[in-house]
């Protein structure tokens, strides 16, 4: 009441202009005046009635509406004196009766009015100059000011708005949107709009690359950053959050286009305004539909079509219903319209910004119900399939619940009928059922014993049960006690070895000594073998060879690249899918204590942040240790002494010497090619056989093609990529059979390339007579054994200048070296260069060419990194006969490392570098004198063509280099 008496306290007072023939009006209003107040147009002698009614109290309303009825423009009575003064009459009149409310009500509060002061003042003119009153007069009046005391009726034409700025989708009008305002600009002037009762504004969707969506602004800055057609809306609710911001409800009425912004200098109270940015005003012009026929056909089936498929929309999804309740406060009146249809469904719908904002510009309406039926099949679509995917889901779980419900009920009925028992108990049946026939040590049953009650307290949903029970799992599951029965029959282990394995005479032997220790000993106790060698020579074969000769269970896992000590020790109980090591779990797959286990590349274990496997492996394979061998899961000591392992690897070099102290080491070399011929024959070529079908009826290989393969071929050590060609010739062969339909076939060395290609080396030697300052020396790689050139040369010139004895003062002799060399072989050369000069003094003191000469020595094939300490001796001999001008023996090849006093060092991979040596054609060999033994353990077929000299000091390497 006291807000009603306010806002007509400051309806108006009446003042007369001074000026003669006119009056002059003038009354405020609550609130800032808007910058085009709506226009009424009223004759002068009938208007003023109007006027007054308007001034008046509502009381009068219904007997000053008769009065206030439009007339005809045409209608020019003139107004009397009688009417002026009647109107004044009828302001005064009000004016007393305004006051008369004021003193029953009360007053207002002074600030208040205060602030109410400072609005700005409307006023109302009633021209009569000349006479001229029978001339319509045109009156300004504030829009809102026609019904201050009732609700506000949104004007049919607006010609300027506040800018709102809408992040998403439109409003369309005869709906609701409720929005949240951050911006305290736009929170201000919505306040002052909805006090001075004009609720009225203009929203506009955001263009889509105008703003950031995380933070969509609530006020523009240009009218480029919105859509051009919005709706024009009314604001209805307001409201505070909790965090600030202001809850708005409004509702749109119409469509509106902008046109143009409104300069904010130009709006009245600017100039007393403290802020100069306040929100964006705009001119705005009414869009109307363009004209239908409402009767059509085509319009009448569309609407139809729109209505039925809202329907599917809102069966399908009942959180549309709230907006259903909407439809029915617009009336069947409203939806028989297609204009508001097409706004209720685009409104009802979840379409992109772009889809919803094209239907608010759309003004054809056959177009608009067109788009909006396109919509909302879209959205009838999508719900479709997400009911669908909803009900799958929804049928899988009520059946996953159905038969957890049906087991859960299954179990109650047998536990009542005493047919089963609680989970911890078959638990706890099952786990002393497993220990049943074993002998476990007394500290391993108290830890289960201790497991098992603990089982008892436990729920059976607990994770702690679950962990519980995988623990107790591993721990009766390993084989305590049981042992399987080793097969001591020397005759028949040697038969079973040389059935799977060719030669291999040390490893064999080894196999039956330890067969021979434990019948003697009535118990076998556990080893650590270690095969070294070069690949494919059978090491990982001959393991699985001495598992079948002992009669026992084979498990292998490969160390390569091993970098986890978890692997081996296992890992702790408190992570999550925590499991025991590599040995647990090979005594729970063998289900015994004494396995054969095959630690495979143990060469190639690496190290982490995780830890140092090889020093995980010191516990496992020192036979005083691993008796009580503790994994980190199990954390209960098992005996591994038992085991027989066997390591594989290809150099020694990277095992670690603690490890390697551990292991007792068999050298596995290559295979020559006398052997290779009879692996071939024995294993190889029935392999392939049986891999492609082709029997030896139908296909013939000569031994010659078998040595070609190896010497053109397959030069490696092993026999691995000799079994890859012969597979090819059989599958090549093969081929032929079938599509050439014929019977036999036979490979000899002149077709040998149609079925594996040319051959990929040739002779290894480079020369058939080696020029002075060359020497063929010998060396071992991880492939086997390999002929090596060493190469000298020196300038013409200074080799003149140290036959002539001239400018020896002014030239340094020197050496470079190239070749791809280590740092060992780099050493090698300097020590040789240095003593070859020695020698040179020695026995030549006339010859000054190293004093003279610039010598470079190569080792060909640079592109190959090569290093170690046995080529020593070959460069003495290379930089002596580049020093001499002599060559050394054709069919001559060497090995040794040289001290710098001359004595010849001894060196390994002696039968290699012999084969490597034969495969050259080599006839005298030069071996240092500590390597006799090793050439003494060759087998004859190795020796054999072979003329050998042995070496103490390097004057008998020069001897035999140089027939001295």
């Amino acid at each position: 009441m006291m807000r009603r008496l306010g806002a007509l306290r400051q309806l108006a007072t009446i003042t007369r202009s001074s000026a003669p023939g006119s009056r002059h009006i003038s009354g405020r209003y609550l609130g800032r005046v808007y910058p085009t107040p709506q226009r009424f147009w009223v004759p002068m002698n009938r208007g003023l009635s109007s006027t007054s009614a308007i001034l008046s109290n509502n009381d009068d309303k219904d007997k000053n509406d008769e009065d206030s009825e439009p007339v005809d423009d045409s209608d020019n009575d003139t107004p009397s004196d009688e009417s002026r003064d009647a109107i004044e009459s009828r302001i005064s009149g009000s004016q007393a009766r305004l006051d008369n409310l004021q003193d029953n009500a009360g007053s207002r509060d002074d600030d208040e009015a205060d602030d109410d002061d400072d609005d700005g003042y409307h006023e109302i003119h009633f021209n009569n100059n000349k006479g001229d009153l029978d001339e319509p007069e045109e009156i300004h009046l504030d829009a809102t000011s026609t019904n201050v005391l009732g609700p506000v009726t949104p004007p049919s034409y607006w010609p300027e708005a506040v800018i709102l700025p809408l992040p998403r989708n439109p409003v369309f009008p005869k709906f609701v949107r409720m929005l949240e305002i951050s911006d305290k600009r736009m929170i201000d002037r919505i306040k002052q709009l909805r006090r001075t009762r004009h609720p009225f504004i203009g929203a506009f969707m955001l263009k889509p690359d105008s703003f950031d969506e995380s933070h969509p602004p609530n006020t523009i800055e240009d009218l480029n950053q919105i859509e051009s057609v919005g709706t024009f809306c009314q604001i209805h609710e307001l409201s505070t959050s909790k965090e600030g911001y202001l809850r708005v409800m409004l509702e749109g009425h119409r469509r509106i286009r902008v046109t143009s912004a409104v300069n904010p200098e130009d709006l009245p109270g600017h100039e007393s305004s403290k802020d100069k940015s306040v929100p964006m005003v705009a001119k705005i012009d009414n869009l109307e539909d363009e004209p239908f026929d409402r009767s059509s056909q085509e319009i009448k089936a569309l609407s139809h079509e729109v209505v039925a498929s809202v329907r599917d929309v809102v069966a399908l999804n009942p959180m549309y219903r709230e907006n259903m309740n909407r439809v029915s406060e617009l009336g069947q009146r409203n939806l028989d319209n297609p204009v508001h249809l097409c706004d209720f469904a685009a409104a009802l719908t979840s379409g992109d910004p772009e889809e919803l904002q094209a239907i608010l510009e759309e003004l054809n309406v056959k177009e608009r119900l067109h788009k909006t039926l396109e919509l909302l099949k879209k959205e009838l679509l999508q719900l479709k399939l997400q009911q669908q995917i909803s009900k799958q889901v929804e049928e899988k779980l009520n059946t996953m619940q159905r038969e957890v419900m049906l087991r859960e009920q299954l179990k109650m009925i047998k536990k009542e009928l005493g047919m089963t028992k609680d989970d911890s108990d078959s638990l706890r049946e099952k786990f002393m059922e497993a220990l049943k026939d074993k002998t476990v040590p007394k500290e391993v049953q108290a830890v289960i014993d201790e497991e098992l009650s603990k089982l008892s307290t436990l729920e059976s949903h607990s994770g702690e049960f679950g962990i519980t029970r995988s623990y107790l799992d591993w721990l009766t599951s390993l084989p305590w006690g049981v042992q399987s029965k080793d097969s001591l029959d020397l005759a028949a282990a040697q038969v079973i070895l040389d059935e799977d394995r060719y030669g291999m005479k040390d490893v064999k032997d080894r196999i039956l000594e330890f067969i021979a220790v434990s019948k003697l000993r009535g118990s076998m106790q556990g080893k650590i073998l270690t095969f070294v060698g070069p690949p494919g020579v059978g090491k990982t074969s001959i393991a699985k060879s001495i598992a079948r000769a002992l009669d026992r269970k084979f498990y292998r896992f490969s160390c390569g690249g091993l970098t986890d000590v978890a692997e081996l020790k296992g890992h702790r109980r408190t992570y999550l899918g925590a499991m025991p090591g590599k040995p647990i779990q090979c005594l729970k797959q063998t289900e015994t204590e004494n396995p054969i286990i095959l630690l495979d590349e143990v060469d190639k274990i690496g190290s982490s942040y995780r830890g140092d496997p090889t020093s995980a492996l010191l516990e496992l394979l020192d036979p005083e240790q691993n008796s009580g061998f503790l994994d980190h899961y199990l954390d209960v000591p098992v005996d591994m002494s038992k085991v027989l392992f066997i390591c594989t690897a290809n150099v020694k070099d990277t095992i670690p010497g603690p490890l390697y102290d551990r292991m007792e080491v068999i050298d596995l070399s290559g295979y020559t090619a006398d052997e290779k011929r009879s692996i071939a024959r024995t294993y190889l070529i029935p392999q392939a056989q049986r891999a492609t079908g082709v029997t030896s009826e139908q296909l013939d290989i000569t031994d010659e093609v078998v040595d070609a393969l190896s010497r053109g071929y397959c030069r490696e050590s092993g026999v691995r990529n000799l079994s890859k060609h012969l597979e090819k010739i059989y599958r090549k062969s093969a081929l032929k059979l079938v599509s050439d339909d014929v019977k036999h076939l036979t490979v000899t060395t002149d077709n040998l390339k149609d079925y594996v290609g040319q051959p990929i080396f040739t002779e290894d030697r480079l020369f058939e007579t080696t020029p002075p300052g060359v020497v063929m020396g010998l060396a071992w790689t991880s492939m086997g054994g390999t002929s090596l050139y060493i190469e000298t040369v020196a300038s013409g010139a200074d080799r003149r200048r140290a036959s002539e004895g001239k400018g020896l003062e002014e030239s340094k002799g020197k050496l470079s070296i190239t070749g791809s060399l280590g740092d060992v072989m780099k050493e090698s050369s300097q020590i040789a260069y240095t003593y070859a000069r020695h020698f040179l003094e020695v026995h030549e003191p006339d010859n000054r060419f190293f004093d003279a000469a610039a010598v470079s020595l190569h080792v060909p094939e640079g592109a190959t990194p090569k290093d170690g300490p046995s080529a020593g001796s070959t460069m003495v001999t290379a930089l002596l006969s580049l020093a001499m001008d002599r060559p050394v023996r054709a069919d001559y090849a060497m090995t040794g490392e040289v001290s710098l006093t001359g004595q010849v060092l001894r060196v390994g991979g002696i039968k290699e570098k012999v084969l490597a040596a034969k495969r050259a054609g080599v006839k005298t060999v030069v071996l240092p004198k500590g390597n006799k033994m090793d050439w003494e353990e060759l087998e004859e077929s190795v020796r054999k063509g072979l003329e050998v000299h042995f070496a103490a000091t390097y004057q008998d390497v020069f001897d035999v280099a140089f027939d001295s």
